[in-house]
Order: structure tokens, then C-alpha cells, then sequence
């Protein structure tokens, strides 16, 4: 059941998974700062006199759209205060932005690889640099990464992005253990693929320097070939998202997608095989017991 009106900050908010949920945080009654690199884009595609004659509120009440480069720290810091400023207070953080490079780790640049960290982790940790005071503060709040079914395994040509995502669950876990003192909560969304415009040809990003050898171009035709076949519905990842806030006990790790829950327990699975196999050599560097 649903308890009071709450405030959420949405990152990456006028597409994909980031606008179906700032569209079922509106409908569900709460409030939203919702950030994005074109705040025109979020407020055409976000269906908002619909949604607002729906629950009879008043857009300047209930929205703030804030246009946002999350890479920028003074940017986000400010965003932030702009929120609370307006509502008051945050009480649910959704860090859904994200970039994606397709390239083997030969052909890429430095700032290539520099980049894919800056969107999925550096900009993630300015957003819970200068939200942890306002939640740590009010005792209260619930914070939501989202990672992705590649931060638990990778393919050629996805190193850059799967690093990110590892590094936006091992950043997750320990958060979770600094902010529980605080009654703060902290969930990872580990979606596997969603029907979004994430393989799309006009959002994919790809290495500058190909080498023939590894056959870039063959494995980008394979990753947009997916496009428009993915297994998820981003309209009810959403309707997941609003619930979590409400649980008492909310997941840390929270696969969404049968493709996502079944690679992950297949790894885990692997993986333990191989620990196994290789457990004499493991458990022979330690100190000889006298």
C-alpha cells in the first residue's frame, strides 16, 4: 500500500526505462525532478496533460524538469538544491543515465573508455555526493542504480560498458552498508534487454578506430539486429520501480527480465564450478598453521 506522496530525482528521464518511470511515478501520485539532456524531448514524449488531468494535479506542482550534463559535478549540485528548493526534500533517487561503447579494448581510446566511466559511474557518484546530506539528514530515503545483466558477465566488444556496470554494483553494495545506519535503502536494477531505443542505430556509440581483426562491424550488426526483439517491457519495469520505495525490506540486487535472472544464476553457477576445480591452488597461497 502505498504511504505518502513521495519526491523522486530521475536521471536520464525524457527516454527509455528513465521516462516509463518518470511517467508511473506521475500517475502513481507522487512528485518528480526529472533531468535530462533536452528537457523539451521529456516534456513532449512524457504525455503530461494526460497524466496530470488523470489525477487531477497541476504540472508546476508535481514536475520539475531540469535540463542536465550529469558529468558536470556544479551542474548536479546545483540540480539538486533546485529540487529541494522546489519540493522540499528527495526521498527516492533513480540513477538510470547511461552511455554505451561498443569497440574491443585494442581499438579503444582512452577517452573513449573515459567516457562510458564518466556517464555510468563518475556522474552516478555526483549524484550520491550531493543527495546523501538532504537523505543522511531526513533519516530517510531510497536509492536506486541501475546496473545491467552486463555487470555480471561481458561479450567481445563490451568491455568498456560491462566494466561500468560492475563497477555501479560493487559502488551499490558497499553504499548500501555506509548509508543503512540512516534508514537509507539501496536497490540495484540489473536489467537484461529492455525494448528501448538502447540498440538503436541513432543513440549506439562505436569505437573510432576499428581494427579488422576483431570485426567491429560484425559485432554492432549483431548488437542492433536485437533491436525491437528485446524480451523486456520498459512500461513494466516501471510498474516494479514505484513498488520498491513501499517495501519495508526492498532487494540490493534486483535482476529484472527472465534473460537477466536466468545469465546471472547461470553464472553464478559456472562460477562456482571453476572455484572448485581450482580450490587446492586458491587455498595454497595462505600461511602454513603451525
Amino acid at each position: 500500500m502505498k504511504s505518502t506522496q513521495k519526491v523522486w530525482l530521475i536521471t536520464g528521464a525524457s527516454k527509455g526505462m528513465g521516462l516509463e518511470i518518470t511517467k508511473a511515478v506521475l500517475k502513481n501520485g507522487d512528485k518528480v525532478i526529472a533531468t535530462s539532456r533536452n528537457t523539451d524531448t521529456l516534456l513532449e514524449k512524457i504525455e503530461l496533460n494526460a497524466i496530470l488531468k488523470e489525477r487531477k494535479l497541476q504540472l508546476e506542482d508535481n514536475l520539475l524538469p531540469l535540463k542536465l550534463d550529469i558529468t558536470n559535478e556544479t551542474a548536479v549540485e546545483s540540480a539538486i538544491l533546485k529540487g529541494i528548493e522546489k519540493f522540499g526534500q528527495i526521498d527516492v533517487v533513480v540513477n538510470n543515465a547511461g552511455y554505451n561503447l561498443l569497440g574491443n579494448m585494442e581499438e579503444l581510446s582512452d577517452a573513449e573508455f573515459r567516457k562510458t566511466m564518466d556517464v555510468n559511474v563518475f556522474a552516478m557518484a555526483h549524484i550520491l555526493r550531493y543527495v546523501l546530506p538532504h537523505l543522511r539528514k531526513q533519516q530517510s530515503g531510497h536509492i536506486i542504480n541501475t546496473a545491467s545483466m552486463m555487470g555480471y558477465m561481458s561479450y567481445p566488444g563490451n568491455g568498456s560498458y560491462s566494466a561500468s556496470k560492475y563497477a555501479v554494483i560493487g559502488l551499490s553494495e558497499a553504499l548500501a552498508q555506509e548509508v543503512r545506519p540512516f534508514g537509507i535503502k539501496v536497490t540495484i536494477l540489473v536489467p537484461g534487454t529492455f525494448r528501448t531505443n538502447f540498440m538503436n542505430e541513432d543513440t549506439l556509440n562505436v569505437a573510432q578506430h576499428k581494427i579488422d581483426a576483431y570485426n567491429l562491424d560484425t559485432q554492432v550488426e549483431q548488437f542492433m539486429g536485437l533491436d525491437g526483439k528485446q524480451l523486456g517491457n520498459p512500461k513494466k519495469l516501471a510498474l516494479v520501480v514505484i513498488k520498491l520505495p513501499e517495501m519495508p525490506n526492498p532487494p540490493l540486487h534486483l535482476p529484472l527480465g527472465s534473460d537477466s535472472y536466468r545469465a546471472i544464476v547461470e553464472v553464478r553457477k559456472n562460477e562456482k564450478k571453476e572455484m572448485e576445480e581450482w580450490k587446492t591452488l586458491s587455498l595454497s597461497t595462505d600461511f602454513k598453521k603451525k
